[in-house]
């Protein structure tokens, strides 16, 4: 629905004489106005919803896509079939998701936006997509919930079955305003919202690109609950960069068996340096890498291998490949690659592969997958 504000009611009307069970309203102008008449206009909007049987989503919403079978009732236009579910209150935020997936290959289940959400709500959408099989994971971008318990019950039952992942706006005094002139709600404590969603074995993003990695990694990389972290680079600055943050982050550097170093010793030039970082200098090329994973992928000491291409390495994709269902968590990097890069993420992601543009991005994605296959093992131990 896609008409002014004031006929909007009318419209509905029409739907449920037509006995049409479901509309999206596109169409803004009502209670997130602030305005006396937008919020006449939306409490008659939703009487009228209510009398004709018709469920509602929106309004002042982005509305619905659904490659999976087709459908775009929204903007832009996507078409990559993947494995992840975007459900935001903001539909920029929405499309920006869905065209990074789209961009990578990777590809989104479904989208919905919620708008100023009079009828379907975060929850009832939450609860949709514990089920729907085409899901791998779900990410929300959230500036209010509207029944805290149901949303923590049903958050935590889809949370044992596939990773959710949140952004919650509203965190300071002028973001709880800006909340309210956006889609009129109300934002809420952002500490009691951080501290149930943890609870509930929610992600927490922090930013909207968080949002979508952490997504994208919780979907498709072997889950581990191990902290020890081993890195392997061509780039000095990125294997520096990733031992601060994941330092920083609670990781714990992984301490290479003696074997291995001797192994690696063997196999690299000299003026490669062997430790925590490995960095394999700049003159590395997919052969290195391969031969350093193969020792790795064995070591009892380790059970995460951030592995950043810092140059173009063609080639890079295929190692990762034959090593990523090895047993350890593998999660690359590549950074500074060119128009290389850009055919080695492509391969990867076509592969189901996820790849970062950066060390400290993949570095909290690997934290958040840690806390989650925690809480996995915690209920399965209760």
């Amino acid at each position: 629905v896609v008409v002014p504000a004031r006929l909007v009611p009318n419209v509905i009307d029409e739907l449920g004489v037509k006995k049409v069970k479901a509309a999206v309203i596109i169409s803004g102008g009502f209670r997130e106005t602030g305005t006396q008449e937008g919020r006449r206009l939306e409490e008659e909007l939703k009487n009228k919803a209510s009398s004709n049987g018709v469920r509602v989503l929106g309004p002042n919403c982005q509305g619905v896509n659904n490659p999976h079978v087709g459908l775009c009732a929204s903007w832009p236009l996507i078409k990559s079939k993947g494995p992840l579910a975007i459900v935001s209150q903001s539909g920029t935020i929405a499309a920006a998701f869905e065209l990074w997936a789209e961009e990578e290959g990777i590809g989104v289940s479904k989208m919905a936006a919620l708008g100023n959400k009079i009828d379907v709500d975060e929850t009832d959408l939450l609860e949709y997509l514990r089920d729907d099989v085409d899901t791998r994971a779900i990410a929300m971008y959230i500036e209010s919930v509207r029944d805290g318990r149901r949303f923590l019950r049903v958050a935590t039952e889809t949370s044992l079955k596939k990773p959710v992942v949140v952004l919650k706006s509203g965190r300071t005094p002028s973001g709880v305003r800006a909340v309210a002139s956006h889609t009129g709600s109300l934002a809420g404590s952002y500490a009691i919202y951080h501290s149930a969603f943890r609870k509930a074995g929610i992600a927490v993003a922090d930013t909207i690109e968080e949002l979508y990695d952490i997504a994208k990694g919780l979907a498709l990389l072997p889950r581990t609950d191990g902290e020890r972290i081993q890195i392997v680079t061509s780039s000095g600055g990125s294997g520096i960069v990733s031992v601060d943050y994941a330092e920083m982050l609670g990781l714990r550097l992984a301490s290479l068996e003696e074997s291995s170093r001797e192994s690696l010793r063997s196999e690299l030039p000299s003026h490669c340096i062997v430790g925590n970082p490995l960095d394999l200098t700049g003159d590395a090329d997919a052969e290195r890498y391969d031969k350093v994973l193969k020792v790795l992928v064995k070591d009892p000491n380790i059970d995460v291998i951030l592995t950043i291409f810092g140059d173009p390495i063609p080639g890079a994709s295929e190692v990762i490949k034959k090593w990523f269902n090895s047993g350890k968590t593998i999660v690359p990097v590549y950074i500074g690659g060119g128009s290389v890069e850009v055919v080695e993420r492509r391969k990867m992601h076509e592969s189901r592969i996820p790849t970062f543009k950066t060390p400290e991005r993949a570095v909290k994605v690997v934290k958040a997958l840690i806390d989650y296959t925690k809480f996995l093992k915690m209920h399965q131990a209760s």
